[in-house]
């Protein structure tokens, strides 16, 4: 029927599920990968917690153009946002498909939790520096076990400009190339510098 498409669904890591598509699944290579729409942006070092982030590097590893996109709420009663992340994800993903990445390349895309017509544009930005407010909870269950886990507060970030971070606080959709290569490059002959070796009684140099 018009307007009908077939979707898959899988219950593993968001990793997992593009996986499943690329290792042959679907019955073609598929020709772009956009993860999400996510609830809670995903700006700096975000981007090596997050599964919407590792969905997108997966399909780079698979030589596919990938998309990561987050919306700046966890609410999901925030509709216009959601709204407008999917109109400007389908804007991009056309572009993309006719001007490609480079290999290895990934975009990812936080956009504010504003309406269309309230946000002030798209930059193109780097990795901000995000600030994290977790906590320890520890408590103890019935029989007097401690259990524990992550709490504290929402993160914050340093609002730079240039940065995704910065973007969102001007309530502007953010567009960060990322690249899978994390390697400092100008930290290599530093540490070649160091002479390492399996002489595990060796001193520093």
């Amino acid at each position: 029927m018009t307007g009908e498409s077939e979707a898959y669904a899988g219950s593993g890591s968001p990793s997992d599920c593009v996986a499943l598509a690329l290792l042959g699944l679907l019955p073609r290579k598929p020709d772009l990968v956009v993860s999400g729409i996510n609830h809670g942006a995903n700006l700096g070092h975000d981007v090596t917690y997050s599964g919407t982030v590792a969905a997108a590097m997966e399909g780079v590893i698979f030589d596919v153009p990938s998309i990561a996109v987050s919306v700046d709420t966890w609410q999901r009663s925030d509709k216009a946002a959601l709204v407008a992340a999917g109109g400007f994800a389908a804007t991009l993903a056309r572009q993309v498909l006719a001007l490609g990445l480079p290999r290895g390349v990934l975009l990812n895309v936080n956009v504010p939790n504003l309406p269309l017509a309230e946000m002030s544009g798209v930059q193109v930005t780097r990795l901000g520096t995000r600030v994290y407010l977790d906590a320890l909870v520890e408590r103890l269950d019935p029989r007097g076990r401690p259990y524990y886990w992550i709490g504290g507060e929402a993160p914050t970030g340093e609002p730079n400009e240039g940065t995704d971070v910065g973007a969102l606080k001007q309530g502007a959709i953010s567009v960060t190339p990322i690249h899978l290569d994390m390697t400092e490059y100008h930290v290599l002959d530093r540490l070649r510098d160091w002479n390492l070796s399996l002489d595990l009684g060796q001193e520093p140099a």
